[in-house]
C-alpha cells in the first residue's frame, strides 16, 4: 500500500496547538479510509480520529478539541490539534484502512499500512 509520512509533531505547552500531515502515496489515499492513533509510553496504540469521504469520527477523549481533514489533491491527511494537554504526549501516527469497516474503525488490526509517527510533547 505505499509508506504514510508524517510530520508536524513538537513541543507546545498546555493549551497550545499543533497541526499533523501525513502524506500517502495517491492509491492508498484515494482509496482507504484514514485514521489517527497515538500511543503513550507504557500503553497501548489508541485511536484518535478517523476520515471517510465525508464521515469523521473521533475518540471520546477528544472532546472537540481536534479536527480531522484532508487535502485530496495533495494526497494528505491532517489532524489539528487544539487546546493540547499533557495527557495528549505521545507518538502520533496515520493509518490507512477499509472504507468500509463497521465498528473495526478503532481497531489497530484493521488498518493496512502505518507511518512511522511523530512524537507531540505537551508541556504543563
Amino acid at each position: 500500500q505505499g509508506q504514510l509520512v508524517e510530520s508536524g509533531g513538537g513541543l507546545v505547552q498546555a493549551g497550545g496547538s499543533l497541526r499533523l500531515s501525513c502524506r500517502a502515496p495517491e492509491r492508498t489515499f484515494r482509496t482507504s479510509a484514514m485514521a489517527w492513533f497515538r500511543q503513550s509510553p507504557g500503553k497501548e496504540r489508541e485511536f484518535v480520529a478517523r476520515i471517510r469521504a465525508n464521515m469523521v469520527y473521533y475518540a471520546d477523549f477528544v472532546e472537540g478539541r481536534f479536527t480531522i481533514s484532508r487535502d485530496i489533491p495533495k494526497n494528505t491527511l491532517y489532524l489539528q490539534m487544539d487546546n493540547l494537554k499533557p495527557e495528549d504526549t505521545a507518538v502520533y501516527s496515520c493509518a490507512a484502512g477499509p472504507q468500509f469497516i463497521g465498528s473495526g474503525y478503532a481497531t489497530t488490526s484493521s488498518y493496512y499500512a502505518w507511518g512511522q509517527g511523530t512524537q507531540v510533547t505537551v508541556s504543563s
